[in-house]
């Protein structure tokens, strides 16, 4: 049953790599990466999802971090199911959707401490991303991957539409994100990218365009755009929040990061 779901998968990834989009799908996908982790990526989508879904729109969250899945901790629920039920067939996609307290925000969950078998690594993924399109229910399916650039993370990438870097001025941070344009220059024609515990915008547009200098500079494919849309400063509130499984702009929503992350969902929701 696997081999079979492997081989649709494959044929259905070449697909979608040839017209990067879902036929008939209202749905928009947002893949949200960080190259390194320590960034405060998970915490950041869920805020996003948050934002979003008072917005009325009806998100869908995939936590795609292969074995550090935190983003049911996150939203305060106990899923009986992950990604993994529907993945060895032991489950039907509508089955391992789960919906959080919180209105017009779903999930489906990863397995913390999960060990999956490299030598499955075959655009299964890939195809569970395009089965959630095809229900054509979500306004938004947000893809949280892990950290780094390992195989998985690649494959969510290679089928998306969106992708949104998160990163900070540590210096390790940038040359991973670096590592990513440079990645993603080869098949894709962009990406957003967003400053976290960033003081201000000013040193996000400069970093930016630091960024842009320096691909020019090694020749990265012309047309590739990196697009930024918002800094966000660092605030000890969001991570004690976080620690009581709530979330951080439903509790704060006048904070200055709150209104700093409003204001990169309005602008995401331009480039989307």
């Amino acid at each position: 049953m696997l081999d079979a779901k492997l081989s649709q998968a494959k044929k259905l990834f070449n697909i979608t790599s040839q017209n990067e989009q879902l036929p008939n799908s209202k749905t928009k996908l947002l893949t949200i990466t960080s190259g390194k982790g320590g960034v405060g990526k998970s915490t950041f989508t869920a805020n996003i999802a948050h934002i979003l879904s008072k917005k009325n729109l009806k998100v869908l969250v995939l936590d795609a971090d292969i074995g550090l899945a935190n983003m049911q901790v996150l939203f305060d629920i106990r899923p009986q199911y992950t990604l993994f039920d529907y993945i060895n067939g032991q489950k039907n996609l509508k089955e391992i959707i789960v919906d959080t307290r919180y209105k017009n925000i779903s999930l489906i969950a990863g397995k913390s401490g999960y060990q999956y078998s490299s030598n499955s690594n075959s655009f299964i993924f890939s195809r569970l991303v395009l089965d959630i399109l095809a229900l054509n229910i979500y306004d938004i399916l947000i893809v949280d991957t892990g950290a780094g650039l390992n195989d998985y993370v690649k494959e969510f990438l290679r089928v998306s539409t969106n992708i949104l870097a998160i990163t900070s001025t540590d210096p390790s941070a940038l040359t991973d994100v670096y590592s990513l344009i440079k990645m993603l220059s080869i098949e894709k024609n962009g990406l957003m990218l967003c400053f976290n515990h960033t003081k201000s915008d000013n040193i996000g547009i400069a970093i930016s365009n630091s960024l842009i200098n320096l691909g020019k500079k090694n020749r990265l494919k012309d047309d590739f755009m990196i697009k930024y849309i918002g800094s966000v400063p660092s605030s000890e509130k969001i991570s004690s929040i976080a620690r009581t499984r709530k979330i951080f702009v439903n509790e704060f929503p006048f904070d200055e990061v709150a209104v700093k992350l409003n204001n990169v969902v309005d602008n995401l929701l331009k480039s989307i």
